[in-house]
């Protein structure tokens, strides 16, 4: 009885307690000039939130077991955390150097002022995730975050950190040409770490109509699809409204995903150590370019 409460629970309000519950913590820490460390706190939080709900109702149970990358993973997390946490700090520095008019509306509510730059960032963030998949030289950073088997939470931060810095810069640099303050950047910053976690997760949640709206694991699970071509769909960060206007959006309520059709089918062997994964954008095989023939199963017929 307990454990079906329990997975009721994650069914159902997982979503909502993530991305209102601690963001709107986040709004309100930040708002408040609270300690930066309040906010590291509440990440901690919510990424032990988020392994929770994983093993209380798991989409696929195998993927909450390392397969050799637990280390690896964490490694990424804490690196990329790190860089989010950086990039707070050198705000103002960077908004007296390269704001071109402060027209950002501060009168404004807090949380619509928050609300508008997780909008305008998710436009950048988007195209530049779009550009990653058609540009050879962005794909050798982004395949680091294809390599992956297993999807579950920590796989969102689990990129190659010039890939994290140039994703984050598209997306914050508008932002900053209208001069973004501190705080509203501050609870940006928490909303992409939240966003990554609910997007990757493994916990089986459920959204209803909402999957057509906003980029979350339901919909985020066709664009780690391992075959060159059939991947490249749903590459928002916050929503997937880019996607209806690009053309990009994918869904198919009957796909049941396992670990055979995550990972990139052109490169199997793609390096799994944190280490070589941060060198192989640099070697000739970092490359990872599609074979030029063989079968490349559509969404329908590759499950």
């Amino acid at each position: 009885m307990l454990m079906r409460m329990l997975k009721s629970v994650v069914r159902y309000g997982y979503m909502p307690f993530m991305l209102l519950g601690v963001n709107g913590a986040a709004v309100a820490l930040a708002a408040s000039g609270a300690s930066k460390l309040w906010l590291v706190g509440l990440l901690l939080a919510a990424i032990g939130c988020s392994f929770a709900a994983e093993r209380v109702l798991p989409y696929e149970a195998e993927w909450n077991s390392p397969a050799g990358d637990g280390g690896r993973d964490v490694a990424h997390a804490g690196v990329n955390e790190l860089l989010l946490l950086v990039s707070v700090g050198v705000i103002p520095v960077l908004a007296a150097t390269v704001t071109v008019a402060d027209v950002w509306p501060h009168s404004w509510p807090f949380v619509l002022q928050v609300l508008l730059a997780v909008l305008v960032a998710d436009l950048g963030i988007t195209l530049t995730h779009y550009a990653s998949h058609k540009i050879g030289l962005l794909w050798r950073f982004h395949a680091v975050h294809h390599s992956i088997k297993r999807f579950y939470g920590f796989n969102g931060l689990m990129k190659h950190p010039l890939h994290q810095t140039l994703e984050m810069s598209a997306g914050v640099t508008p932002l900053l040409l209208i001069g973004l303050p501190v705080d509203v950047a501050v609870a940006l910053a928490v909303a992409v770490a939240v966003q990554l976690l609910l997007q990757h997760s493994n916990a089986d949640y459920r959204i209803g109509a909402l999957k057509y709206v906003l980029a979350l694991n339901e919909g985020h699970r066709f664009h780690h699809l391992k075959w060159a071509g059939i991947g490249d769909v749903n590459f928002g960060l916050f929503t997937l409204a880019w996607d209806h206007l690009l053309g990009t959006f994918s869904y198919d309520p009957a796909r049941r995903f396992t670990s055979e059709q995550l990972g990139m089918a052109a490169r199997p062997d793609y390096p799994t150590a944190y280490l070589a994964q941060l060198a192989e954008p640099f070697r000739a095989s970092g490359a990872c370019q599609a074979e030029p023939t063989g079968h490349q199963p559509a969404v329908q017929d590759a499950v």
